[in-house]
C-alpha cells in the first residue's frame, strides 16, 4: 500500500480522486493548494503526488517545482491533474519536475495506469 497525496481546490476533484485511489487499497492524504501542498509533501513524504494546477496560492507548477527540487522530496513522483490540456502546458509542466500528465476530466483507467506506472515497487 502506498501513501498519495492529492492536491486540489476542489472539493468534488478531491473525493473523487480520493476514492480511486482507495479503491486501490492506497492510503489518501490531501491539501487544498500548492502551498498546503508542499508542506504536507515536506512533513508526510508520500509515495507520490497527485497535483492538480490551478489553485490558488501557489499554482501546481510552482509547487512541483518547489518540491522536486527540495533535496527531502526530489524522489518523490508528481503526476499533473489538471484541465489544462495544451501540449505547452504538459511540456511546461514535465520541465517543473512532474513525472506525468493526466487531463480532467479524469478517465479513471488512464489515473490508474499512470499510478502503478509511477508508485516505487
Amino acid at each position: 500500500m502506498a501513501r498519495i497525496l492529492i492536491v486540489d481546490d476542489s472539493p468534488s476533484q478531491l473525493l473523487g480522486i480520493k476514492r480511486i485511489v482507495e479503491k486501490l487499497g492506497h492510503e489518501a492524504i490531501t491539501a487544498e493548494d500548492g502551498a498546503q501542498g508542499v508542506e504536507v509533501a515536506k512533513r508526510e513524504i508520500p509515495d507520490l503526488i497527485l497535483m492538480d494546477v490551478v489553485m490558488p496560492n501557489l499554482n501546481g507548477f510552482q509547487a512541483t517545482r518547489t518540491i522536486s527540487k527540495e533535496e527531502t522530496t526530489k524522489h518523490i513522483p508528481i503526476i499533473l491533474v489538471t484541465t489544462k490540456d495544451q501540449d505547452t502546458d504538459k511540456v511546461w509542466g514535465l520541465r517543473q519536475g512532474a513525472k506525468d500528465y493526466v487531463v480532467k476530466p479524469i478517465k479513471e483507467e488512464e489515473l490508474v495506469k499512470a499510478l502503478k506506472e509511477h508508485l516505487p515497487g
